[in-house]
């Protein structure tokens, strides 16, 4: 079965383009240098030449707060592209896996959102992958999306790099305590996505759908930068800890509100997949282990 991987080059796509050719797929993965998702017009034309089995998409544009000024921007890449890819895969009668966000949610509810809650994004990126949600769901009968949230992994930048940066830099740091979510670790993602290619090259069918896809779990930013320095500081990562002083979201601006709660519920992943996602604090484990060993 051939695979199109879109985001080659991301947090994601690097390591699920190294799980798929060990899984023996046959793997054509394009980074942003080969398919720029802030060209649409071009995107038809190399897919429909590739001719693959599954396309999938984890191309994105990522900068919360830069996209509350960059809006045509984030449109341009997570909606108005996702737009012309899910109508190629149409076209080729093809599914689309595609990675979506925690983000879709204003983060008012007090219990994990259900696939089927009502989505009402804060920001611009919220937004714009809700939009890119809506066109898939609309245009291609096979689709997958995927949201997930708080994702770390040995690729590219996040939370987990950033805090280990600071603590090299500073003794004390401060970290809200007023936003709850799922870390997910890349690893896990990366599982669920080679379960449903494996499925669908041995039944040619999936129950297609909105999943969502985290790493279980919950925590704050605060209580999950206490994770990071207890574990780092465990298997000698780090010498020293920070001091990590909780602060509420009012003390720390920025440019695109959050939701407070995004939790997300994975039961009907589970369902798929007969078993729940690893705990992140396995996954925080793993990876620190991993960057220790590098």
């Amino acid at each position: 079965m051939k695979i199109l991987l879109l985001g080659a080059a991301g947090q994601v796509g690097r390591d699920c383009e190294h799980a798929l050719r060990t899984s023996g797929y046959d793997v054509t993965a394009l980074t942003r240098n080969e398919l720029d998702f802030i060209e649409p017009a071009t995107i038809s034309a190399k897919v429909l030449a590739i001719e693959p089995d599954v396309v999938i998409n984890a191309c994105a544009y990522t900068a919360v707060d830069k996209a509350e000024t960059e809006r045509q921007l984030a449109d341009l890449v997570n909606h108005q592209s996702v737009a012309v890819l899910a109508s190629t895969c149409l076209q080729l009668a093809i599914p689309l896996i595609h990675l979506s966000t925690d983000y879709v949610f204003d983060g008012t509810a007090h219990v994990p959102y259900l696939e089927t809650d009502t989505v009402n994004p804060l920001g611009v990126y919220g937004a714009s992958k809700l939009a890119g949600e809506e066109v898939i769901q609309q245009s291609l009968p096979q689709h997958i999306i995927l949201r997930t949230s708080w994702v770390f992994g040995e690729q590219g930048t996040n939370f987990v790099k950033t805090m280990l940066r600071l603590a090299s830099e500073r003794d004390h740091l401060r970290v809200v305590k007023d936003q709850y979510g799922r870390p997910t670790y890349v690893g896990d993602l990366i599982r669920v996505i080679l379960f449903l290619l494996d499925r669908y090259q041995a039944e040619k069918t999936l129950p297609w759908g909105i999943y969502h896809c985290s790493s279980e779990g919950e925590t704050s930013w605060h209580g999950f930068a206490e994770a990071i320095f207890d574990i780092a500081l465990s298997v000698d990562l780090i010498q020293k800890k920070p001091t990590v002083e909780a602060i509420e979201s009012v003390d720390f601006a920025t440019p695109a509100p959050r939701p407070a709660y995004s939790v997300l519920d994975t039961t009907k992943l589970h369902q798929l997949m007969g078993s729940p996602m690893p705990h992140w604090r396995l996954g925080l484990q793993q990876f620190l282990i991993n960057i220790k060993n590098q």
